[in-house]
């Protein structure tokens, strides 16, 4: 945000904001902006956290119960379906 602000762009912005608060009540909204701003940033920490957190846990739910799922499932091997085999051609050779 502030990024794509440059130096003359603050100025001017710092300039209205001195012409219109006052010299005196400048520190004082910027003190509570700078205070509203790291709340905001401690708040969306928390939720990220949060996030993460449970999407932590319900990655090990899941790993949990496929774990399980493979456990009570019988482990044969999968059976192969039979090969042709060519049938010999009997002859008869007792003449």
């Amino acid at each position: 945000m502030i990024g794509s602000l440059g130096f003359p762009e603050l100025i001017v912005i710092f300039v209205i904001a001195l012409i219109i608060f006052g010299p005196r009540k400048l520190p004082e909204i910027g003190k509570s902006l700078g205070k509203s701003l790291a709340e905001f940033k401690k708040a969306s920490n928390e939720l990220r956290n949060t996030l993460e957190e449970e999407i932590r846990i319900e990655e090990q739910h899941t790993t949990v119960d496929t774990s399980k799922t493979a456990a009570h499932t019988p482990t044969t091997a999968p059976v192969a379906p039979p090969t042709e085999q060519p049938v010999a051609a009997h002859t008869d050779h007792s003449a």
